[in-house]
């Protein structure tokens, strides 16, 4: 089990509160306490572990969890994440400059 699991695990498996009204809370205590479900059948423990991790990385929990890390990043790693976004960034600026072209040729 990896560290972003283990650290997810233990905000996700917290008890839950009975009884709440829900109205007297916050919202940041409302979301904390809706969280992700993930039922345990038959004892297979790993299985649930497993379904948790596709459910995190479909919903970007689990890239918001490494992007909170405080470790120390390789130059290289930096490199490839920069490299990364800036593709990012070319591509969304392509595809505002092309739709910008088609709302100019309607109107």
């Amino acid at each position: 089990m990896n560290a972003i699991s283990r650290r997810a695990i233990t905000g996700i498996f917290a008890p839950a509160r009975q009884g709440i009204n829900l109205l007297s809370h916050d919202l940041s205590q409302v979301q904390q306490m809706r969280g992700i479900r993930v039922k345990v059948r038959n004892g297979n423990l790993e299985q649930a572990l497993a379904v948790m991790q596709r459910v995190m990385q479909s919903s970007g929990i689990e890239r918001l969890i490494k992007q909170e890390q405080t470790h120390h990043i390789k130059n290289s790693e930096k490199r490839i994440l920069a490299r990364k976004i800036l593709e990012r960034k070319i591509k969304s600026q392509d595809h505002a400059r092309k739709l910008q072209t088609i709302l100019i040729k309607k109107v």
